[in-house]
C-alpha cells in the first residue's frame, strides 16, 4: 500500500529548486541513480520536471532514514526532505542535503538497465522506456511543437475545429482504411484526415484548423510510417495554392525557431546539431514537379513522368537544399480526387509537398481544392468512390462554393527531423506500427 506522509517541508518540483536555495523542501519522485562513498550516500531523483541529487550524510538525518538507502532500488518511488543548496557539479546544478528519506514503494529489479538493449526489447517496454532522459527530451520537444502549432494558428485568426475520427468514407483513397462496424448502420472507417470536414467548417468560419489522430492502414515498414499518427491541418476560404504554400512555410519556420529558442537543453541532450534547423530562417526553395524530375535525373534517379515521388526520390531532393523545399504541381492522376487542376496545364494538380532537409522527406502535403461541382463529381467517379456518403461534401460546391486551399502537417515526421531521429517510432509515446500494437 502507498505510504501517506505529512511533512512540514513544502513539496516542490525539481525544476523550481533555484527558487528555494537555503530552504527546506520535499521532493517527490523516483530513484534514477544510487551510489555510496564511506559515510555519504548519493541519490539522483527524477520527478518528471528534472533531476536532482540528494546527499545523505551519516549523523545529519535519523539513522533509520539513513539505513533506508540500503533498501532503495532503481525506479523506487519516494519522498526526500532536505535543504536546497547550489552545487554546479550536481545534475541540474542544485542538490538536496537530505534530512528525511520516506519510501513510497520499493521497486523490484528494473528491467531496463544502463547496458545496450535492442529496439524490440525497448519497444516491448515502451511504458518504462519513456522514463529515460532521451525519451523525455523527445516528448518535451513534441509538446513544444504541438503548443507552437496551436499558437501559430490562434495568432492568425484560425479557429480550432474538432473533426470526427469515425467517418463514412475515404478521404485519401480506399486502400489504406481501417474498417469497423458502426452499430447497425453498416461500415465506418477510422479517419485518414480531417480535411473534408475542415472544408465545411472553412465555409462557415473562413480560416480553420484541426489537430488530432489520423489512421492509415498502409502495410509499410519504412522509418517514416506509423499506422496511427497526429496531424495539424489547416483550411482557408479564398486561399490559393500560393497562399497555402506561404502559410505552410511560415508554420514550419515558426515551430522550428520556437523549439530552438525554448528547448535548447533537450536538443543538446539528444546531441542534435542545430545548425541545419536554424536554416529555416531563410526562404524555402520551390521546385515544380517537372524541375524535381530533372534534379532526380541529374542525380541518377530516372522517374517516369506521372509517377509520384517515393521515399527514395524525396530523400534525394531534400538533400539538395539546406532547408525545407516545396515541390508543387504534381500530375493530378498521382494525387487525391479533391485537388484543383492547374489552369495552365490540366494534367497537373495545384498541390504541394514540403520535404524536410537531411533526407527526412515529406512533412507537409496540401493543395488548392476543386471547387466546381461537376468537375468534382467527375473526379469522384474516376476514383471509383461512392457518391452517396459524399453528398454532404458536394453540398459545399452547391451552396456558395469558393476557391479554397489547405494542408496537413505530420507531427511525428516534423519531430523526427527536429530531433534528428532515424525512425518516427520514438516521436510518439506509444507507436502503432504494422507489426506492433503493444503496449
Amino acid at each position: 500500500m502507498p505510504t501517506t506522509i505529512t511533512s512540514a517541508a513544502p513539496p516542490v518540483d525539481i525544476a523550481s529548486l533555484a527558487q528555494h536555495i537555503g530552504q527546506s523542501v520535499t521532493l517527490r519522485g523516483w530513484v534514477y541513480h544510487l551510489r555510496s562513498s564511506g559515510k555519504v550516500r548519493f541519490l539522483v531523483l527524477r520527478d518528471g520536471s528534472g533531476m536532482a541529487q540528494g546527499v545523505l550524510i551519516k549523523g545529519r538525518l535519523p539513522e533509520d532514514d539513513f539505513q533506508e538507502f540500503e533498501r532503495l532500488t532503481l525506479e523506487s518511488s519516494l519522498r526526500l526532505e532536505g535543504l536546497v543548496r547550489a552545487e554546479p557539479r550536481a545534475p541540474g546544478g542544485y542538490e538536496l542535503e537530505v534530512t528525511r528519506v520516506i519510501p513510497v514503494q520499493i521497486a523490484p529489479e528494473y528491467p531496463i538497465s544502463p547496458k545496450e538493449h535492442g529496439v524490440a526489447f525497448l519497444m516491448d517496454r515502451r511504458h518504462l522506456w519513456l522514463r529515460s532522459p532521451r525519451q523525455q527530451a523527445i516528448l518535451r520537444i513534441r509538446d513544444e511543437v504541438c503548443r507552437a502549432c496551436r499558437d501559430f494558428f490562434h495568432d492568425r485568426g484560425f479557429v480550432l475545429i474538432d473533426t470526427p475520427i469515425l467517418t463514412p468514407t475515404a478521404c485519401e483513397g480506399t486502400t489504406s482504411l481501417f474498417e469497423t462496424n458502426y452499430l447497425d448502420r453498416g461500415k465506418a472507417y477510422l479517419s485518414q484526415s480531417g480535411q473534408l470536414y475542415l472544408e465545411a467548417a472553412a465555409m462557415a468560419l473562413g480560416r480553420v484548423y484541426c489537430f488530432g489522430p489520423t489512421f492509415r492502414a498502409e502495410k509499410s515498414k519504412t522509418r517514416r510510417h506509423l499506422t496511427e499518427f497526429w496531424m495539424v491541418e489547416a483550411e482557408a476560404a479564398f486561399y490559393t495554392l500560393d497562399d497555402i504554400m506561404e502559410l505552410a512555410e511560415a508554420l514550419v519556420r515558426f515551430v522550428v525557431l520556437r523549439v530552438l529558442t525554448r528547448q535548447e537543453p533537450h536538443l543538446q541532450l539528444l546531441e542534435r546539431d542545430t545548425a541545419p534547423l536554424a536554416e529555416v530562417a531563410g526562404p524555402f526553395p520551390r521546385l515544380s514537379y517537372a524541375q524535381a524530375l530533372e534534379e532526380l535525373r541529374r542525380h541518377g534517379k530516372d522517374l517516369a513522368w506521372g509517377e509520384d515521388l517515393g521515399g527514395d526520390e524525396e530523400t534525394v531532393i531534400s538533400q539538395l537544399f539546406p532547408r525545407p523545399v516545396l515541390v508543387h504541381r504534381y500530375p493530378k492522376e498521382a494525387k487525391a480526387f479533391y485537388m484543383e487542376p492547374d489552369p495552365e496545364d490540366s494534367r497537373l494538380a495545384l498541390c504541394v509537398d514540403m520535404l524536410a532537409p537531411e533526407g527526412y522527406g515529406e512533412i507537409v502535403g496540401g493543395s488548392q481544392r476543386l471547387n466546381d461541382l461537376e468537375a468534382l463529381l467527375a473526379r469522384i467517379r474516376e476514383h471509383h468512390l461512392p457518391q452517396e456518403p459524399l453528398e454532404w461534401y458536394l453540398d459545399l460546391r452547391r451552396y456558395g462554393s469558393v476557391p479554397h486551399s489547405g494542408f496537413g502537417m505530420g507531427i511525428e515526421r516534423l519531430v523526427a527531423w527536429i530531433c534528428g531521429l532515424h525512425h518516427v517510432r520514438e516521436t510518439i509515446p506509444f507507436p502503432r506500427l504494422i507489426d506492433r500494437i503493444y503496449p
